[in-house]
């Protein structure tokens, strides 16, 4: 395992910043970059102009010909999070907008596999489809859009993954990381981008006085499914997608929100009226993307779609039991995962520039978390491949900061041509498919690119502290003020701070969790740390302990008290 080393952040000066908030939130904010209270200004009026994406005006007129000839519109969607929201999202805003002649598709992964392939085409036709509309993906799918134009097909594809060299020779495609796109942000989830979409053609529609009889319809009621899609797909929350998911945390904390929305925050037994951007992350989207990983991510869609909040309570409670099944493949593949790397003798003194592990039995749909989970725990880049048909294999690859993956692997095609059958992603995901017998060649090749493009300091766990709190800091003033400041995640990190506490009380909470009383300066402090090594605590020799940690509440019984999560855990006896 590689050791974390903590380091604290260089305060920047946050003189400049004119905010009406406690002097450690000013700085948390300046350290992250903020310039202006502008930035942290979340209301809808601050959200980028639809308009300054590239092609959204092709995509616009193709929707709006299709709506007045009744042709038949098959949203194309993906199998995890992302892609259901970005389904139902575009299902939801289309009838909305008076579309009636729509449906979807999403492709099941272990029979089709990713994107919009000629296999899916045919499956859409067998639906009726005149128009397909593809939401995050296909802007690599150019066999399948080149197959859907000869089969005399209109295709839309709409994305926000990298593009190749080449893109599919598409009626029109909005996607901000496209070449020649002025869309400022190029962090939109695939479910960003659709959202804008359907506000584009809503704004597209009142010009061509269609609204002139009917009421045009609020949008903003779908932001509760861009908020959560955004989060679940761990893109960077930039100014843009900030506004997005605090939009949609809102909506969500008022009750105003998808009833399977609600129904995914009962089975997961949060809070609604205090939901977090990570509870999203953490808490719903594993159970979405439960779906797509097991089964089919249709159940997914369809409970996005639900009216009837009964009805989505029983899909929930289903997606809960497929998240439990999930868990349990993942815990056997990454015991065996660990074991192999163990076989090999892989330590922190020779882990390789990248981690490629292969194994014959493993579950397609668990890969990714399987390598997030290396990954996590020997900080490097790392694929997990499982068996595919045709004496293919399929691998799903997670990376650290600094490290482009979908950049490394165009590298690694042009080392090897031809090797890698397909690829795509972004930086900190990608996916990739091989001839099994190419296994060891891509591995190897893999960790040739990595050695002449890789600053090796790249490669050290290091974890950014914004150093200790006071001992007056630690209360539920301060902890309110920070858990409201956000939404924080990818690009926008939560308070991590730092320090030295006596070890008071230490006992095992639900069998590998540490719970803690922790004091300093007179302050004593509730703590709970997850997941410990069982081999080493609770150990009543330790007296004092160093913590990386998060300031946290904890409700019980309707009180509130605060508590931190302490992420890392080190002895420390005078």
């Amino acid at each position: 395992m590689t050791p974390i080393q903590v380091k604290t952040r260089i305060p920047v000066d946050c003189g400049f910043l004119n905010l009406s908030c406690s002097p450690l939130l000013k700085q948390l904010y300046a350290n992250r970059g903020i310039n202006s209270a502008l930035e942290l200004d979340n209301s809808t009026k601050n959200l980028l102009a639809a308009s300054q994406l590239k092609g959204i005006t092709a995509a616009c007129e193709l929707l709006y010909q299709a709506l007045l000839s009744s042709q038949k519109i098959i949203v194309v969607g993906d199998f995890d999070a992302d892609g259901a929201t970005s389904t139902a999202l575009s299902i939801l805003a289309l009838r909305a907008l008076g579309f009636s002649n729509i449906d979807y598709l999403i492709p099941n992964r272990f029979d089709y596999g990713y994107g919009l392939s000629p296999e899916i085409v045919d499956l859409a036709i067998g639906k009726g489809a005149q128009l397909l509309m593809t939401v995050d993906n296909g802007i690599s799918s150019i066999s399948g859009v080149k197959y859907a134009k000869d089969k005399g097909l209109q295709v839309l594809v709409t994305d926000h993954h990298l593009p190749g060299e080449e893109l599919p020779d598409a009626d029109a495609i909005v996607n901000p990381n496209q070449c020649g796109c002025d869309f400022p942000s190029k962090n939109l989830a695939g479910v960003g981008v659709a959202f804008y979409i359907m506000l584009a053609l809503r704004s597209f529609m009142n010009s061509k006085g269609y609204f002139e009889n009917i009421k045009a319809p609020n949008l903003a009621s779908l932001l509760d499914i861009v908020a959560l899609g955004t989060v679940a797909d761990v893109v960077t929350l930039d100014s843009n997608n900030r506004t997005l998911v605090q939009q949609g945390l809102a909506r969500i904390r008022a009750g105003v929100c998808r009833p399977g929305i609600s129904a995914l925050i009962n089975v997961a037994k949060r809070n609604q009226a205090q939901l977090v951007a990570s509870d999203l992350g953490f808490s719903l989207g594993p159970r979405l993307n439960a779906a797509g990983r097991l089964d089919e991510m249709s159940y997914g869609v369809e409970l996005l779609l639900c009216e009837n909040p009964e009805r989505a309570n029983i899909i929930a409670n289903e997606l809960d039991a497929l998240n439990q099944s999930r868990r349990e493949i993942e815990q056997g593949m990454q015991d065996e995962a660990l074991k192999t790397l163990a076989d090999l003798t892989v330590d922190e003194k020779n882990i390789p520039y990248a981690i490629c592990l292969f194994e014959a039995d493993w579950h397609q749909g668990v890969i990714g978390l399987v390598a997030s989970r290396i990954k996590e725990s020997y900080y490097r880049p790392t694929f997990a491949f499982a068996k595919a048909a045709n004496g293919e294999i399929k691998a799903s690859g997670r990376s650290i900061p600094g490290v482009h993956l979908r950049d490394m692997l165009g590298l690694v095609d042009k080392k090897i041509p031809n090797v890698i059958l397909k690829f795509g992603g972004h930086a900190m995901a990608a996916g990739l498919s091989l001839k099994e017998q190419d296994f060891k060649l891509f591995e190897k090749t893999l960790n040739e690119v990595l050695n002449e493009q890789l600053d090796s300091e790249l490669l050290n766990n290091v974890i950014l502290s914004d150093g200790q709190l006071s001992s007056t800091q630690f209360s539920l003033e301060q902890a309110l003020e920070l858990r409201d400041a956000g939404p924080w995640g990818q690009g926008f990190p939560a308070p991590l701070f730092d320090g030295s506490f006596k070890l008071l009380q230490q006992r095992l909470v639900g069998a590998k969790h540490l719970k803690m009383t922790l004091e300093i300066d007179g302050t004593v402090i509730d703590a709970i740390a997850f997941n410990v090594d069982l081999d080493f605590w609770p150990n009543p020799l330790v007296k004092k302990v160093y913590c990386a940690y998060r300031l946290d509440i904890n409700e019980f019984r309707g009180n509130r008290s605060v508590q931190i999560i302490v992420e890392l855990l080190q002895p420390e006896n005078p």
